[in-house]
């Protein structure tokens, strides 16, 4: 069983996804511990039949683009790992070229919520 824990980002960033409150903050905490990824990330959050579903996107540093694909299925398969040992829920993590995410100017957009989304 869970315990409760001090809060660990603003509210109004809060997801819940399959009843489990989940910060944005809280992955990206963990994103920043992986020395081949860079803290550019996007957050999906989708609905497959009934249920909630996460993936996390995140980017390799440029220094690590010479990981083989089995470097990369690794550092997934542990980010995976920490993201469900942390909130409870599994996660879809894909791992993409540096560059591949877009920036922006403003404050980052880095969560896409398409629940309500018709067609989604």
């Amino acid at each position: 069983m869970r315990r409760m824990d001090r809060i660990s980002g603003r509210s109004d960033d809060m997801l819940i996804i399959r009843g489990v409150n989940v910060f944005p903050s809280q992955l990206e905490e963990e994103i920043v511990k992986f020395e081949h990824l860079s803290p550019h990330y996007q957050l999906g959050v989708n609905r497959r039949g009934h249920l909630d579903s996460l993936s996390v996107k995140v980017e390799l540093k440029e220094s690590s683009l010479t990981l083989t694909h089995e470097q990369r299925c690794q550092v997934c398969h542990q980010l995976r790992h920490r993201i469900k040992s942390m909130v409870g829920i599994s996660t879809d993590v894909m791992i993409v070229n540096c560059g591949s995410i877009p920036r922006s100017e403003g404050k980052a957009c880095r969560v896409f919520d398409l629940r309500n989304i018709v067609g989604a």
